[in-house]
């Protein structure tokens, strides 16, 4: 029976890889200009999650 070498393939997809990298950018950008508007860091940190989630949700439909 003939083994399938998975060491080749990449982790993720190209698709995959930019809908992550351009939700973490905008995660980043709204994090620090939320702690950069004197907020705490825990309220930074949400904001930044919600802006991830709903960035890539957003990139998902719209990159097919």
């Amino acid at each position: 029976m003939a083994r399938h070498d998975r060491s080749q393939e990449p982790l993720l997809r190209l698709r995959s890889a930019v809908v992550f990298l351009i939700g973490i950018q905008t995660a980043a950008a709204a994090g620090i200009l939320t702690f950069a508007a004197s907020s705490p860091l825990p309220t930074s940190a949400l904001a930044a999650g919600a802006a991830f989630g709903a960035t890539v949700a957003f990139t998902r439909s719209v990159i097919g």
